[in-house]
């Protein structure tokens, strides 16, 4: 995978340096005068400074009329003819003799003027600006009469105003692109609504987000800036009709910005934000509202009974094999939907339980839909493509009115058909009720049996009360008795969930001593069975380290297993580095003493217990947090004991989470202590930038935390 995004990417990138990088005919101009050469494939203006081009630029197979830094062509921050691409080489930008600036081009049936001069309006001359501004002003008052900044298209740049300005006249907002391929105006927009006095974000015209009322220079409610502040401040105006907002410098010296983003904000295609200003890190990650929840400022989307009545979400992206010929798969190919709206419509449809783009366009637009029941594929699975799923209790099975109906009117054909023999249904239930007696004695004889092995290996332990008695035998774990947790959970109420995790949710309990404790409850559906609890459970009780979690207990009753741990007030590593509120808490000394914390952990995993393990599921997830912020390593469900002497082994069975295995784990099965090694420089990664390695960076085409950060390497040594 990471050898064809580089076949894409590389090429794409280097066509697009030549592109914007070439000299015009006339370089040092950044005037357009009437009846002066016109802007046109072959001349673009330059702003004085020497940091902005305005011309036409090619993007996928049309041409479009933009204003771009002239030594990064990736940073299209306005785009004159969004709803209007041109097909050829055709296209001009000229200022008449009447004052009119107008953009012709073959095959148009009128040129698109961008500002029609009244007749009795004087000279005026459009000139591009050492702030990327594009404005056409009065020769003699030197008045704006049009100006880019009133137009914006996905960016907000530095002394750009966000709100109603012109005297209440006119509203600015960021819109965002259709797809990373298409500029046309796309599903997303962000503005400053000063009646509410927050930013909002919308799709398609819905709220999706708001940020809350502004509490400081670099903060609202639901918003966090404070790690971007640096040079530069957020201000509000109001006056005269107008209320807008603006980023301006904190200090005046502008001698140091020839190697610096003007571009502050900008508007992904897929509603996430990003600081331009402060290396791409995310202002809001375009996962930050999941659809279905109403947390942090997010509003849940509208839809049918069946998304409300069930928890379903969608859960970014998973590899699902997709059969476009299948009669359970619709193919929509429209090229005016973009991916947001494929997810739109697919929460709206009850039977629809995925959805990924078309491509069949070639540039990110177009729907397909999955409907019924379909399996996860693997990550090396070639014939696989990524999808949004939509996760709930059946998997992306939907239970339509109609086919509820249809079980309905089933349950009661058979519940007349067992009435009327009478006799055949006492037999029937007795012998129900015996299968379940059956069962539940199985059950409880496999959990003594699991529980014998744990614990009471030596045969001295003869049965289920006794180990509830004398849990502290053998590995030095108590086992807990279903009622202890039911009553320390208070019947784990909702109040007492900590969270949810890869194998089920998280609970903190309160012992009748007063301990707290947390509880971890295997899901049923969850993948892991006795073979990794009974793991889980030996490891831990073997390992004995500062940065690594500590397992008191476990508790089995019939099918129920769970793990009791020391409490961990602070909770998990993710919830601080991804969180906009919570993420100022952690200082870069805190941020160096979790990091140290984690490789003092990891290398006693490795070197110097008793034996040598390798975790296999290192993430921000696993990594819990004490009450001083100390790092403690946990979820040792997928951890295997590692030969002293062995440099590699080979699995059939991959586990884990994806992002954060290594390529030869992920790919071929083959894991090492240098996978973990892997897996915390993802997480290394991680804790420095504050954003998520599997969420996608913006660029074309989209990567993800890892090849960002490669790409920046590579791009460096390049230009030494």
């Amino acid at each position: 995978m990471a050898a064809a995004v580089q076949n894409i990417f590389i090429p794409t990138i280097t066509i697009l340096l030549l592109l914007c990088s070439g000299r015009s005919l006339s370089a040092n101009d950044n005037a357009l005068t009437p009846g002066g050469p016109a802007v046109s494939s072959s001349f673009s203006l330059v702003s004085p400074n020497g940091l902005f081009t305005l011309g036409f630029r090619r993007v996928s197979s049309d041409n479009y009329l933009v204003i771009c830094y002239k030594n990064d062509t990736n940073s299209f921050f306005w785009v004159a003819n969004r709803e209007f691409p041109i097909r050829d080489d055709s296209g001009a930008l000229s200022l008449d003799g009447n004052g009119t600036l107008k953009l012709t081009y073959s095959g148009a049936a009128a040129a698109i003027e961008l500002y029609t001069s009244p007749s009795n309006r004087g000279r005026s001359t459009a000139v591009l600006d050492d702030t990327g501004n594009f404005a056409l002003r009065d020769d003699g008052s030197g008045e704006a009469l049009w100006q880019s900044f009133d137009h914006p298209a996905d960016s907000w740049l530095l002394g750009a105003k966000l709100g109603v300005v012109n005297g209440g006249r006119q509203n600015r907002r960021l819109t965002s692109w259709l797809t990373s391929f298409v500029p046309s105006p796309g599903a997303f927009a962000l503005e400053w609504d000063p009646a509410r006095e927050e930013l909002v974000m919308t799709r398609r015209g819905v709220v999706l987000w708001t940020s809350g009322k502004q509490l400081a220079a670099d903060r609202f409610q639901n918003l966090d800036l404070s790690f971007m502040t640096l040079g530069f401040n957020l201000t509000r105006t109001r006056a005269s009709g107008e209320d807008y907002l603006t980023f301006a410098a904190t200090t005046t010296d502008r001698s140091h910005r020839s190697e610096r983003n003007f571009t502050i904000w900008r508007l992904g295609y897929d509603g996430g934000i990003q600081d331009q200003s402060f290396g791409g890190s995310p202002v809001l990650s375009n996962d930050h509202c999941d659809w279905n929840t109403t947390a942090d400022g997010c509003r849940r989307l509208a839809g049918p009974a069946c998304r409300r009545q069930r928890d379903g979400e969608f859960l970014g992206f998973q590899r699902v094999v997709v059969d476009r010929n299948s009669p359970r798969v619709r193919v929509e190919n429209n090229g005016s939907l973009s991916f947001s709206d494929c997810q739109d419509t697919c929460w709206r449809e009850c039977k629809c339980g995925g959805t990924t783009v078309d491509g069949s366009n070639g540039n990110g637009t177009g729907c397909v839909f999955l409907y019924g029941k379909f399996e996860f594929a693997d990550y090396d699975d070639q014939e696989a493509e990524m999808c949004g799923v939509i996760l709930d209790k059946d998997y992306g099975t939907s239970n339509s009115g109609a086919g509820a109906s249809a079980r309905r009117r089933k349950k009661w054909i058979i519940g007349g058909s067992v009435a009327a023999a009478g006799g055949a249904l006492l037999l029937l239930m007795l012998a129900v009720v015996i299968c379940i007696l059956r069962r539940r004695r199985r059950r409880k004889l496999r959990a003594e049996r699991l529980l014998t092995e744990l614990i009471a290996s030596d045969a001295q332990a003869a049965n289920m009360d006794e180990m509830e008695h004398d849990g502290d035998r053998g590995h030095q774990l108590k086992v807990y008795g279903v009622a202890v947790i039911i009553t320390a959970t208070n019947n784990f109420s909702l109040q007492n969930k900590l969270g949810q995790g890869g194998f089920g949710p998280v609970y903190k309990g309160k012992l009748s001593e007063g301990r707290e404790i947390a509880i971890k409850r295997l899901s049923k559906r969850s993948g892991q069975g006795s073979l990794e609890f009974k793991n889980e459970l030996v490891l831990i009780a073997k390992l004995q380290h500062r940065n690594l979690v500590r397992l008191l207990g476990c508790c089995i009753h019939e099918e129920e297993k769970m793990l009791v741990y020391e409490y961990m007030p602070n909770k998990s590593l993710d919830s601080f580095i991804f969180d906009n509120a919570k993420k100022s808490l952690l200082d870069w000394n805190k941020r160096f003493n979790i990091t140290e914390g984690i490789a003092q952990g990891l290398l006693y995993l490795h070197k110097y217990s008793r034996v040598r393990i390798v975790h296999r599921d290192l993430k921000a997830g696993n990594i819990l947090l004490d009450e001083n912020l100390n790092p403690k390593i946990s979820d040792f469900g997928m951890a295997r004991i590692f030969e002293t002497n062995a440099l590699e082994a080979n699995t059939n069975r991959v586990v884990g989470t994806y992002g954060y295995m290594s390529p030869e784990y992920a790919m071929n099965g083959n894991f090492s202590i240098k996978s973990d090694v892997f897996s915390y420089g993802v997480l290394l990664l991680e804790i420095l930038s504050g954003r998520k390695n599997h969420g996608l960076i913006q660029l074309d085409p989209p990567i993800n935390l890892v090849g960002y950060v490669s790409f920046k390497l590579f791009s460096s040594s390049s230009s030494c």
